[in-house]
């Protein structure tokens, strides 16, 4: 029964970037298009990774790992307003999540390609969480906390404690934790100064 909850995490998770779309839309959230585009590729590569190796529900939270960024991703480019200056850092991190696919593809093997794929989308978050922390004010945090809840989800649907299973959803609460917190931080000095 548990694991049902898959389905409540990946909607949430939807919701939460459908919320981003609309403010990157709207211009007021300015994503970095290196990391959303990196971010859609990399868990769907997981995704069908990990059904390769046999796991079934426990991956729809991966997959809308990918699907969400994605939308964003085709978003950035729809209102001007919402650019983001891309950086030497956040081509490196491109390059370097870039490569990671690579090897994964010249690999075949479903675990390295799980590795791979965790490098990859570690290379791509980077840049965010570091203009998340800088410039607070051009994110949304409500598509991370969205993001968390639904990578949480992953751990009810679990059959057996394979690493094909528990590498990239374990990956994604780490990131997803330091995204949020990265976003809302300055929230919460605000309060305490």
């Amino acid at each position: 029964m548990l694991q049902y909850l898959v389905f409540i995490g990946a909607t949430i998770n939807l919701l939460g970037h459908l919320s981003y779309v609309k403010e990157t839309l709207k211009g007021n959230t300015k994503p970095n298009k290196v990391t959303w585009l990196i971010w859609s590729i990399a868990p769907l590569i997981a995704t069908f990774a990990a059904i390769s190796s046999g796991v079934r529900w426990a991956v729809l939270p991966v997959f809308t790992a990918g699907l969400c960024p994605l939308l964003v991703f085709l978003s950035s480019f729809v209102n001007p307003k919402s650019f983001w200056e891309l950086e030497k850092w956040d081509y490196i991190c491109g390059v370097c999540s870039a490569l990671a696919l690579i090897l994964w593809g010249i690999t075949h093997n479903p675990n390295i390609a799980i590795i791979f794929a965790i490098i990859s989308d570690g290379f791509a978050g980077t840049p965010t969480i570091i203009k998340s922390w800088r410039h607070p004010k051009t994110e949304s945090a409500g598509a991370y906390i969205a993001g968390l809840f639904n990578a949480l989800t992953s751990f009810s649907a679990l059959k057996i404690l394979s690493f094909a299973e528990l590498a990239f959803p374990i990956f994604l609460v780490i990131e997803y934790t330091f995204l949020s917190v990265a976003a809302y931080h300055h929230k919460f000095e605000k309060k305490s100064g």
